[in-house]
Formats: C-alpha cells, sequence, structure tokens
C-alpha cells in the first residue's frame, strides 16, 4: 500500500454555503486495504476513486459524519411504499466501470442540480469520470446499476467492509423522480448492510436541516462523529441527543 498526504487550498468555495469556504485533509492510497479503508471511514474520511478525505474547514464544523445502526434499522411506511414502487426497477450489483450511458446519466443529473439547488456545473471527461468511481476500488469497491425498463435510471457506489458499508455517491435520471431513487438507493444498500449481518452504513456527511444534507437523518437510529480523530486515535460515536462527551 501506498499513500500521501495534502490539504487543498484554504480558500475553494464551499458547496454548502456560498458566504464560506472549504479546506480538505487528502490521503491518495494505492491498493488501500479493506481494513484500513475502514478505519479511515470510521474517523470521518469519504472515498472517491484512491483519493480519501475529510473537511477540514476553519471556523466551521457543519459537515458531521454519520451513520446508522443496521441491526436496530427497521423500515417505515414510507421506506415500504418506496421499495413497492420500484418492484419493477432492476437493481444489478456489480464492479465499477465506465460507459457512455453512464457519462451521460452523470451529465444530465448535474444538469439538473445545477438548476435545481445551484450546483456549480462542469461536465465531467471520462478521464476524471474514471478516476473518481472506478479507480480504487480494490476488493471492497462496488456499483449498482438501476434499470426501469432496460433504461438506466441511476448508478450509485458503495464500499463493502468488514463491518460497514460506506455510501460513496448516487446519481439518477429525475425524468423518473416520483420513484424516489434517491431514496431507494439508501435502502438497497441498508438492507443488504443488514443482510450480510453487518453494523453500520456510512451514507455521508450530513448537515442538519440543509436542503441537500439534511434528509439521511430521516433513517432511524443513527450516530454521529463527535471528535476529529487522527489516524491513530480512536472515534467517538454517539447518538446526536448525547453529542457531547
Amino acid at each position: 500500500m501506498r499513500l500521501a498526504e495534502v490539504f487543498s487550498p484554504p480558500r475553494n468555495p464551499c458547496g454548502y454555503y456560498k458566504d464560506r469556504y472549504s479546506c480538505f485533509r487528502y490521503f491518495y492510497i494505492q491498493n488501500c486495504s479493506r481494513a484500513f479503508c475502514q478505519g479511515l471511514v470510521e474517523r470521518g474520511f469519504r472515498r472517491f476513486g484512491e483519493y480519501f478525505f475529510t473537511p477540514m474547514c476553519q471556523g466551521c464544523s457543519e459537515c458531521v459524519s454519520i451513520r446508522q445502526l443496521v441491526h436496530e434499522f427497521t423500515l417505515s411506511k414510507s421506506h415500504k411504499r418506496i421499495i413497492a414502487k420500484n418492484l419493477n426497477t432492476s437493481v444489478l450489483i456489480t464492479r465499477p466501470s465506465i460507459s457512455q450511458e453512464k457519462l451521460l446519466l452523470h451529465e444530465k443529473y448535474h444538469q439538473i442540480m445545477a438548476q435545481k439547488k445551484g450546483w456549480a456545473f462542469q461536465c465531467m471527461s471520462p478521464e476524471s469520470y474514471v478516476e473518481s468511481f472506478v479507480e480504487g476500488f480494490c476488493d471492497f469497491g462496488y456499483e449498482i446499476l438501476y434499470e426501469i425498463e432496460g433504461k438506466l435510471v441511476g448508478v450509485g457506489y458503495f464500499d463493502m467492509l468488514e463491518n460497514a458499508i460506506s455510501a460513496a455517491y448516487f446519481f439518477y435520471d429525475h425524468e423518473f423522480s416520483s420513484q424516489s431513487l434517491g431514496t431507494f438507493n439508501i435502502l438497497t444498500q441498508l438492507l443488504l448492510a443488514k443482510s450480510k449481518g453487518l453494523s453500520y452504513f456510512y451514507p455521508g456527511y450530513w448537515i442538519e436541516g440543509h436542503h441537500s444534507m439534511g434528509y439521511k437523518e430521516r433513517f432511524k437510529p443513527f450516530e454521529i462523529l463527535v471528535n476529529t480523530p487522527d489516524i491513530f486515535e480512536l472515534p467517538l460515536w454517539l447518538a446526536p441527543e448525547s453529542k457531547t462527551p
């Protein structure tokens, strides 16, 4: 395993607050092991390709690492309705790869999100797609393809670790918004983790009440990371109501 560390410039515009700047700590890791990946995820890191990152923003700690308790998770009536209306949605779990169909869906998704939520839009090249989603999957990275009547409508990426599933990214066709594909993708991974006897599901960062990031609290019960541990320090996860140690 080869590892290099770098910090992003501290004056990058924040993707969630227009009046703030972001700074990330990155590890570039080739041939990462499943155990080391899980250790980083437990300490608040996320993975894109061979890059692992965690926010280190001065004066702001709004992005909170969150994880669902898989053994205690139960489907709500709303969840059951979403699963029912996706009975004809084909779900295929495979290894990450690139295709023109995925590139076009990714571009279409981000064009809509730029209009809908003000995301900065930049067309992703095939090289960038491979770097972000295909490289670095080692023996733990997977891709979920969602199809309706033979049409690709969603693509999700996740890591299956020793005791958890860590979601990486999901994009979908807004023409099928009535299917609630974002929620269906999370439920697919949560139920997969439960079927495998895994303890946790990591959906990424959570910003309480935020229009883009607040939805992750809808899957209960969950814990949040209340400290900022380095890679050789123990992470402290607590229920949100007891987050002050």
